[in-house]
């Protein structure tokens, strides 16, 4: 059945138009100033509300009570599910590093995933976060699973899992310059992630592959002074390295309004994207002071919107949704189109998902309607209706 989006404000990168758009066989067919609707279509009257991509996710390792670690296709269908209702409408499992074949295990059941036709929204593929991270920057990261890239053989992760878009790697250990060449000669986003590397072996790696760089000022090394020179770090290069994109966590509690308005200045909605790095714990109740174990055996605190580390010395994961990002990144001062850019166009652009992440003739009918405070009202993935009663509170 046709459906005709009409009295819409529909978001584009660039612009608010008014327009009513036409979605045919799970594609959109058109955005036209005026049409009327063909014979036996739907027609949906967004009453001024905004008509907006569905957001797209490529940094989740849960969510509604379910981890991509648990290593079945069920789970990552539940946990797609689980975020489609806030509004996102395509994903990219992450891992968590772990023993080598639970990374494998879950790997393969992401590429199982993708093939269910009961996923509401599209998985893209899986996201690798590790196993070659730095201890130094190692987070809520076991560190009894980190491995140094010349030491571990990763075929297994890499060549033989044909679902692979992007992997995190700290590009300050022995042999992993190699591995951000060979991630990107096989297509693969090369992420400087969980890193304590310096300004300059930065710029090495992204000459040899590497041009993203994981939640940036979360689990990166930043300026520090060496024999009273300061020194750059893992955050300088992302703000100032033009070939670099970054993830930001724009949960309202990782970064201040200030650095989301900087990065926002230095990067511009083009080279910044934002994700959730949620949990299982994403997408679902939690309850305040109340202690939880993630699937790598991690004790996290929720806290203040947050998951945090026993000690309160550091977050250990979030609990956003992808709504929750766009509201906040608008809330400090973003533009509206490009606080929905960042989490639409832009990541679609950066993992090659040509028909995703725009509101445009021949893309597929991943939709929102907003409303005046910017939460998800209705949402449409692929044609297909998810929610017509709005995210869950």
């Amino acid at each position: 059945m046709d459906i005709l989006f009409v009295n819409a404000r529909v978001c584009t990168p660039y612009e608010l138009r008014d327009a009513a758009v036409l979605v045919r066989g799970g594609v959109i067919e058109g955005v036209f100033d005026h049409l009327d609707a063909p014979a036996g279509a739907r027609v949906i009257d967004a009453g001024g509300q905004i008509l907006a991509p569905g957001y797209i996710d490529l940094h989740v390792h849960g969510g509604g009570g379910r981890s991509v670690m648990e290593g079945t296709p069920e789970a990552i269908t539940a946990m797609a599910n689980a975020h489609a209702l806030y509004g996102t409408t395509s994903i990219l499992p992450t891992t968590l590093s772990m023993p080598l074949p639970d990374m494998i295990r879950a790997g393969d059941a992401v590429s199982r995933a993708m093939k269910d036709e009961s996923c509401l929204s599209t998985i893209l593929g899986v996201h690798q976060e590790g196993p070659c991270l730095s201890p130094a920057q190692g987070g809520a990261q076991s560190t009894d699973a980190l491995l140094i890239p010349s030491k571990v053989d990763l075929r297994a992760l890499i060549e033989e899992c044909p679902s692979l878009r992007m992997m995190g790697v700290a590009p300050e250990l022995d042999g992993a310059l190699e591995l951000g060449r060979r991630l990107s000669d096989l297509g693969v986003v090369a992420s400087v992630a969980h890193s304590d590397a310096d300004y300059d072996t930065v710029a090495r790696a992204a000459l040899t592959g590497f041009s993203d760089v994981t939640h940036l000022y979360s689990g990166c090394s930043g300026v520090v002074r060496k024999n009273a020179f300061r020194v750059a770090g893992v955050v300088e290069a992302g703000l100032e390295m033009e070939r670099l994109t970054v993830q930001v966590i724009a949960d309202g509690c990782h970064l201040p309004p200030a650095l989301l308005r900087l990065i926002y200045r230095c990067k511009g909605a083009e080279k910044m994207y934002a994700v959730t790095d949620g949990l299982e714990f994403a997408a679902s109740h939690q309850e305040e002071g109340v202690t939880y174990v993630q699937r790598n055996g991690q004790a996290c605190v929720y806290e203040d919107g947050v998951m945090k580390l026993p000690s309160r010395t550091a977050f250990a994961g979030s609990v956003a949704t992808m709504s929750r990002l766009v509201r906040t990144l608008a809330k400090v001062g973003v533009p509206l189109c490009d606080a929905v850019r960042m989490a639409t166009d832009t990541p679609a652009r950066r993992i090659g998902a040509a028909k995703k992440g725009r509101v445009a003739a021949g893309c597929d009918a991943d939709l929102l309607l907003l409303d005046d405070r910017l939460r998800v009202t209705f949402c449409m993935a692929r044609g297909r209706i998810v929610s017509e009663t709005g995210e869950p509170a």
